[in-house]
């Protein structure tokens, strides 16, 4: 069986004697490991560790002579808004660390996330509570699900010396004045998605000469409504031709009626949808019914393979294309051949290949800090600017030595339903970058969260 490989492609800056820090302790290595590049290290070498890191083996361990990492995982399991999606999610992620473990782990330790995870609903309140209740054990969160909820525990995480890999996707972090250079992104943000996505629709169906923006305010539609925006504007689209609709959940909204009497009344050539699968279905499915002739770019979130099974089917089929941080299904890289493998069958959503994808910046920071003598947070945390992540073709390479465009992804994987695909979706190209993003600013968020 395939495994994920060592993807930290930085080089150790600091002798050994540099790393010793208050707190923490030095382990002779027990045994022999791989480091980043493949060279065995040797019984003798010394790693630092401090809090979230032990001797003993971890729980399930595969080999009971290896110390354990623990990672947090704060997400949406039960009752949440995001649970189909989070779910698969988590599943995806415990998936890429068992194949961590049985490749030999990360020099000498294994690494649990299922200790320390926690449903927190998608409620900021209950996620800075499970955050607290887990922080005394943990090296750094392996899933932090939500921007508004991820907000509420920065200041707490920057405070311990936490790293975290969020599942959102919110332009903001990629500067440290939001983040504190402890969020690892993976994939472009909501904003730049929508920039890039306004591209490929002009180069593979018609420059639109109207454009609309639909979805929840904050840090999901309204970062995706900034992306529209800025598209128009440095396309030259007149601002009474870009029409921004604000909406909600159907939990909170009831229904989306308002958003289709808006865009009916619009009419735009493409609308721009950043909400959940099922307001996805119903705002296609109404537009389409009532005549309406305008496509429409759905954000990474929209989507879910049981929209084939609505009666949306043949509009969503039709009319709307669906873009994504990385390959679906029927992708062909070495990274996906290996998540495919530990399968018996398709996973319920693209969740599962989320789970997958957004560990390998986890990985490769905790390799680079294991490679410069230090798995305590600190150390951990002054290895995140040293990495290039490597996803094995799933997804573009990304760093985080930077603030806005020197780190921001800004290439997109476009897709069109397909029920005979198990996801529901077949992926049109490449992976595309338009010319818009060199044109347009972003020295800062493109909205705030609130």
């Amino acid at each position: 069986m395939r495994k994920p490989r060592p993807i930290s492609r930085a080089v150790a800056l600091a002798a050994a004697g540099a790393l010793v820090l208050a707190g923490c302790t030095a382990v002779d290595e027990s045994g022999d490991g791989d480091t980043a590049d493949g060279t065995e290290t040797s019984a003798t070498d010394e790693i630092q560790i401090g809090d979230g890191v032990t001797e003993e083996p971890c729980p399930e361990a595969v080999n009971p002579d290896t110390g354990c990492i623990y990672l947090g995982v704060l997400s949406d399991l039960t009752e949440g808004p995001f649970a189909a999606l989070a779910v698969p999610i988590v599943d995806g992620q415990r998936a890429y660390w068992e194949q961590v473990n049985a490749d030999g782990g990360i020099a000498g330790y294994e690494v649990d996330i299922d200790t320390y995870t926690r449903d927190t609903k998608y409620q900021a309140a209950e996620h800075a509570a499970a955050y607290q209740q887990i922080e005394p054990n943990i090296l750094a969160l392996a899933q932090t699900l939500g921007t508004v909820n991820t907000e509420a525990i920065l200041p707490d995480m920057d405070a311990a010396d936490i790293v975290g890999a969020p599942a959102s996707w919110w332009s903001g972090y990629a500067f440290e004045e939001n983040d504190f250079g402890l969020i690892l992104e993976n994939g472009y943000s909501y904003c730049t998605e929508a920039i890039v996505g306004l591209d490929w629709f002009a180069e593979n169906h018609t420059a639109p000469e109207s454009v609309a923006a639909v979805g929840y305010p904050g840090d999901y539609g309204g970062d995706s409504a900034a992306g529209v925006e800025k598209w128009a504007e440095a396309n030259g689209i007149a601002a009474e031709n870009v029409t921004v609709v604000p909406t909600g959940p159907n939990q909170v909204t009831g229904n989306q009626d308002a958003v289709v009497s808006a865009i009916t009344e619009a009419d735009p050539d493409v609308v721009v949808l950043a909400v959940g699968p099922a307001e996805n279905a119903e705002i296609v499915g109404k537009l389409a019914a009532g005549g309406f002739t305008g496509r429409f770019m759905g954000s990474l979130p929209t989507w879910n393979p049981a929209l084939l099974d609505s009666a949306a089917a043949p509009a969503l089929t039709a009319l709307y294309n669906h873009m994504s941080i990385g390959e679906q299904w029927d992708g062909e890289s070495e990274g996906l051949a290996a998540m495919k493998e530990t399968l018996d069958a398709p996973p319920p959503n693209g969740g599962y290949l989320i789970g997958w994808l957004m560990s390998y910046p986890m990985h490769a920071v905790l390799e680079q800090a294991a490679e410069n003598g230090d798995l305590t947070r600190a150390g951990v945390r002054a290895a995140v600017p040293e990495v290039e992540v490597d996803y094995q073709g799933m997804s573009t390479n990304q760093s985080y030595n930077g603030n806005g465009k020197d780190i921001a992804v800004s290439a997109i994987k476009v897709f069109e339903p397909n029920a005979e695909n198990p996801l529901g979706v077949v992926s049109l190209g490449d992976f595309f970058e338009g010319p818009t993003w060199d044109q347009v600013d972003y020295d800062q968020a493109c909205v705030s969260t609130s």
